[in-house]
């Protein structure tokens, strides 16, 4: 990420304080600390096979958003997986469906990591099926 753009990205984090008392947009956490929040509520809140999965997943996930130059693209990853951290430490996530209007506006490749992402939870569950009748 280039220098302006963190600057750019550590403005947009930084809550501001308006002297009003309405509860404003939540204070997003900057990525190191919310990659080890993550990682934390998996260990905390998840079973162990889906532990492993969710922590390969969050790792590639911030690996390939290293680079990403866009604040735009960044504070809406940082959004997106601090609401997803917020439901793993809430247990909100349990049977909960996505979003529609999400899932329209994910690009093809997205929509392929996706399907890949729900085959490879239903082989583990199928796999700890097995497991268990041996």
């Amino acid at each position: 990420m280039k220098p302006s753009n963190r600057r750019l990205l550590a403005s947009a984090l930084t809550p501001k304080s308006s002297g009003l008392s309405s509860p404003g947009p939540m204070a997003l956490l900057p990525p190191i600390p919310l990659y080890r929040r993550l990682l934390r509520a998996h260990r905390k809140f998840l079973p162990a096979e889906l532990r492993v999965l969710g922590d390969e997943y969050v790792k590639a996930e911030f690996r390939a958003h290293r680079t990403v130059e866009n604040p735009v693209h960044l504070i809406g990853f940082l959004t997106e997986w601090q609401l997803y951290a917020q439901k793993i430490e809430g247990d909100a996530w349990i049977g909960e469906k996505l979003d529609e209007g999400k899932i329209a506006k994910l690009s093809d490749e997205q929509l392929g990591q996706l399907y890949e992402l729900m085959k490879a939870i239903r082989d583990q569950g199928g796999n700890d099926e097995g497991n268990e009748s041996r």
